[in-house]
């Protein structure tokens, strides 16, 4: 297992992308957490095999239907806190 931290810019606010985000998740069984940035762009943390991680990162790109992603910047690193379930932080 590894895990990715990514921030993701463009329309990514009040679009339901975090929610599409966390769906997408559960649907390959990754774990972690997603959140708005004051910048406008989406961060989040996600935990599984890197060939799910892959997939997810297609999803990250595609994103909601009223979603318009500019990019997704990706940093790969090691497990240090293994989580267990997505949720969307509200902080």
């Amino acid at each position: 297992m590894i895990e990715m931290y990514c921030v993701v810019s463009g329309k990514v606010q009040r679009v339901a992308y975090r929610a599409f985000v966390q769906d997408s998740a559960g649907t390959l069984g990754v774990v972690g957490w997603v959140r708005n940035l004051p910048d406008g762009s989406v961060e989040l943390v996600a935990q599984g095999p890197s060939d799910v991680l892959k997939e997810f990162v297609e999803y990250l790109h595609e994103g909601s239907l009223m979603a318009k992603v500019e990019s997704v910047s990706i940093d790969w690193r090691s497990v240090k806190r293994p989580l267990d379930d997505f949720s969307i932080k509200h902080d």
